[in-house]
């Protein structure tokens, strides 16, 4: 007859554990892995883009400025702000953008009372607008990474992503966005989807995808699928034009259209068109038209005595509507064609490149807006506008009927008014 036999400590198995035991210690070890998963979301929300972001949308539509009509006797100043992180006037939706420190916020155009904020505990290095939406872009470590596009009218967040563009860099063009940098520049579409990459790129997918090495970036346009980088490349004797295309390139192996030396030394690149750019040449300034393989195709005089200005962040500083660019040299406000890129006619004694209002170009001078034919050049009369003692280069654009003047580091919106004496 067989016997069942007593299992013992060290003959084969452990001693018996009351169920009731069994059931604490279950309970037990569950309670601490939700306490270290609670732990560790905590820990991801505290170290997560959201957990340090204030964001404050806008409750309904905005109120539109009055359109643009006959231009006013006179501009007054309705409101003021500062907004060093603008680095020209950003109107989008019916409002104004204005941008400090961490802070984006949309102001009322007519009122500059805040309809919308986004903040973040990261400094800002520039915004821009792009396919209607407004661009942050913040500094994290050493990279201005961080890109948040906003609703113009709401504030309310879209799509954001990673960018390794340099601090100084400047957001161009509309498709695509090209991201400037000394010695870095990408472009991506207006979903934030990058289209290419050039220069020294930070984790390049196989080496030797980048035709040059040790390039420095002084000049940039960008026009609908294409890029233009003005360089100075180790062993060349001369600067270099590069133009990308971005719809051709792969990975960070960039597409060109033509990339060759222009034979001269402190050039700037002024526009680029769907078949053509445009740089202005140092010593005495001519406009030099290249075409699309990279031949010098025609140069133009800029106007005798013109004062030229070369801006810091490699920009030319420039305006357009639908048949024109409108380009301040510094001293002068020159009319290129949109598609050859050539002078129709310029304005001396200017401070900027002007906008449009209604049928006419409001370019500004010292003491006013000139008030002039964009179809000529011819000047109508000045238009007074009191700026105290700015006597700086101004940028200016229309919102409806109301100006929005950048003057150094702040923003003036001005409406239809004599100024004060």
């Amino acid at each position: 007859m067989l016997r069942s036999r007593e299992l013992r400590p060290g003959r084969g198995a452990g001693p018996r554990v009351p169920a009731e035991r069994r059931h604490r210690g279950d309970r037990l070890v569950a309670a601490v892995l939700v306490l270290l998963l609670g732990g560790a979301a905590l820990l991801y929300g505290l170290q997560s883009p959201a957990a340090n972001t204030e964001s404050v949308t806008a409750p309904g539509d905005p109120t539109p400025p009055p359109p643009a009509e006959a231009v006013p006797a006179g501009f007054t100043a309705l409101w003021r702000a500062p907004s060093p992180a603008t680095p020209v006037p950003l109107v989008a939706g019916a409002g104004v953008v204005v941008a400090e420190g961490s802070r984006v916020s949309g102001r009322d155009a007519t009122t500059g009372a805040e309809r919308w904020s986004y903040t973040r505990d990261l400094p800002l290095c520039t915004t821009g607008v792009a396919d209607g939406r407004v661009l942050a872009l913040y500094r994290n470590d050493q990279y201005c990474s961080e890109l948040t596009t906003l609703g113009p009218d709401t504030g309310e967040r879209g799509p954001t992503r990673t960018l390794d563009a340099r601090p100084g860099t400047r957001l161009i063009g509309q498709d695509p966005v090209l991201a400037t940098g000394e010695d870095y520049v990408e472009t991506f579409r207006s979903d934030l989807v990058r289209t290419a990459e050039y220069g020294t790129v930070r984790a390049p997918e196989e080496p030797g995808d980048q035709p040059r090495t040790g390039c420095t970036f002084s000049s940039f346009a960008a026009a609908r699928d294409r890029a233009g980088v003005l360089e100075r490349c180790p062993g060349e004797a001369t600067e270099r034009l590069s133009v990308l295309r971005p719809s051709g390139s792969d990975g960070d192996q960039p597409a060109f259209d033509s990339s060759a030396e222009i034979g001269t030394e402190g050039a700037q690149l002024i526009a680029v068109s769907a078949e053509r750019s445009a740089v202005l040449l140092p010593g005495v300034p001519r406009l030099a038209l290249v075409d699309r393989a990279g031949r010098r195709i025609g140069e133009f005089p800029v106007e005798a005595g013109a004062q030229i200005s070369v801006p810091a962040d490699g920009v030319a500083r420039t305006s357009s509507d639908e048949g024109t660019r409108y380009w301040w040299t510094g001293g002068a406000t020159v009319a290129l064609d949109s598609s050859t890129l050539e002078p129709r006619w310029s304005v001396p004694g200017t401070s900027g490149p002007g906008t449009r209002y209604g049928d006419r170009l409001l370019v500004p001078v010292p003491g006013g807006l000139a008030d002039v034919d964009p179809r000529t050049g011819a000047v109508g009369r000045t238009v007074p506008v009191d700026r105290g003692t700015w006597t700086g280069p101004v940028q200016v654009r229309a919102q409806g009927g109301l100006l929005v003047e950048l003057r150094g580091e702040e923003i003036v919106v001005l409406g239809p008014g004599r100024p004060s004496p």
